[in-house]
C-alpha cells in the first residue's frame, strides 16, 4: 500500500514573492546570478523582516503584518533586504514606501495589538530586594499624574541590561526596570525618576512627525523636568552608566550624591 502525504500548506507563502524578488535584484543590480527565493509570512512578534542564503536558495521571511500591504511596499521592504546582503544602497524613492508605512499611526496601532496577543509580559517581579515597583508606581501616580493613570504591567528585567534604565513595551503594556537598579546603594530618587520617565511614556505614546517617530516630543520632555530631582537623578543615572555599579559606588556614588 502506497503512502499518503498530505500536500503542504501553502497559507503563508507570499504569491508573487520569487518573481518579486527577482525584479529587485535586477533593479538594484546586484552581481551574479539571481539566487532561488522562497518567500514567506511569519508571526513574528513585531514588523519584522529576515533574509537568509542556503547554497543556491534564499530564504525571506516578512511579517504577516504585511499581508494587506501594498505591492509598493513589499517590494520596498525586498529592496532593503538585498541591499543588506548584497551591499548595495538602494534608492531613497524605492523604499521610501516600507519605512512610511512602518511608521505610520495605523501600522503602529496594528502592531501594538498584535503584541498585545502574541507577547507576554515576561519579568522577575515587581517587588525587588529594595524597591517595590508597584508601590512607587501608585505614589508617582498620585503625585504626578493625579492617579488617573492605569497601571501597566510593571518588573524588574529578568536579566541586567548593560546600557538601558528601562523602557515601555505599548504591546503587552509593560514597564521594566533594569534589575542593577534593585540595589541598596542606588539613590532612590534614582530609581523613581527612571520609572516616572517610562509612565510619561505611557501617556505620551510615540508618534509620527513627518518622517520621523517622536517618542520623547516637546509635551514629554517639559512634564519629565517635573520631577523635583531630575538634575540629580540624571547625573547619578549617567555616572552608573559610565562606571557600572561596583566603579560607581567605589567613587563615592551613593544615597547622598
Amino acid at each position: 500500500m502506497s503512502r499518503v502525504t498530505k500536500p503542504r500548506d501553502n497559507q503563508n507563502h507570499v504569491p508573487g514573492g520569487a518573481a518579486l524578488f527577482q525584479r529587485m535584484f535586477t533593479r538594484l543590480g546586484c552581481d551574479g546570478r539571481p539566487p532561488r527565493f522562497r518567500v514567506a509570512f511569519y508571526r513574528y512578534s513585531s514588523l519584522t523582516l529576515t533574509i537568509r542564503r542556503r547554497e543556491d536558495v534564499v530564504y525571506v521571511r516578512f511579517s504577516d503584518l504585511l499581508r494587506r500591504a501594498p505591492l509598493s511596499v513589499l517590494e520596498a521592504a525586498a529592496a532593503l533586504l538585498l541591499a543588506r546582503v548584497y551591499r548595495r544602497k538602494p534608492p531613497a524613492p524605492l523604499v521610501k514606501p516600507y519605512l512610511d508605512y512602518a511608521r505610520s499611526g495605523r501600522t503602529r496601532s496594528r502592531m501594538n495589538r498584535m503584541r498585545l496577543q502574541r507577547v507576554r509580559p515576561r519579568h522577575a517581579g515587581a517587588r525587588g530586594q529594595h524597591f517595590d515597583l508597584e508601590k512607587l508606581f501608585d505614589q508617582l501616580n498620585a503625585r504626578y499624574f493625579a492617579a488617573e493613570l492605569p497601571r501597566p504591567h510593571i518588573g524588574w528585567s529578568v536579566r541586567a541590561w548593560r546600557r538601558q534604565f528601562g523602557c515601555y513595551d505599548p504591546g503587552p503594556n509593560q514597564i521594566l526596570l533594569n534589575r542593577r537598579l534593585d540595589h541598596p546603594r542606588v539613590p532612590q530618587c534614582a530609581v523613581e525618576y527612571v520609572l516616572f520617565h517610562e509612565m510619561l511614556h505611557v501617556k505620551h505614546p510615540t508618534r509620527r512627525s513627518g518622517c520621523s517617530l517622536v517618542s520623547h516630543s516637546r509635551e514629554f520632555r517639559a512634564e519629565e523636568k517635573r520631577f523635583p530631582e531630575f538634575q540629580r537623578a540624571r547625573r547619578i543615572l549617567d555616572r552608573l552608566a559610565r562606571c557600572g555599579l561596583t566603579r560607581f559606588f567605589t567613587a563615592g556614588g551613593n544615597r547622598s550624591s
